[in-house]
């Protein structure tokens, strides 16, 4: 079984900065797009920053200038860096990752399971 283990998440206060971590275990042969989605009661699930495999990223406006997407392909594993936190980013983060269990299945989305983000004074 393929799971997405999320780490990092927590309270902060405006200004100050966290680093979400997401790595993936199990039997995988191929990751492709990795990122990240948050998500406020009541709202949609919005995207915040995506990597594709070659390294491209990029992320909402919203977060810009502020919040830096990464990935390590030898740990499996895609981070999130977000610095000068705004109350608005307060959510639930979830990653996503797309991969392959084997040379000719198809690319299937994983998602983890979730981490709070809280950004109070």
């Amino acid at each position: 079984q393929v799971q997405l283990v999320e780490s990092g998440g927590g309270l902060v206060q405006p200004g100050g900065s966290l680093r979400l971590s997401c790595a993936a275990t199990g039997t995988i042969f191929a990751i492709n797009d990795m990122g990240w989605f948050r998500q406020v009661p009541g709202k949609e699930r919005e995207l915040v920053a995506r990597i594709t495999s070659g390294g491209t990223s990029n992320c909402a406006d919203s977060v810009k200038g502020r919040f830096t997407i990464s990935r390590d392909d030898a740990r499996k594993t895609v981070y999130l860096e977000m610095n000068s936190l705004k109350p608005e980013d307060t959510a639930v983060y979830y990653c996503y990752v797309d991969l392959r269990r084997g040379r000719s299945t198809p690319f299937i989305s994983y998602w983890g399971q979730g981490t709070q983000v809280t950004v109070s004074s």
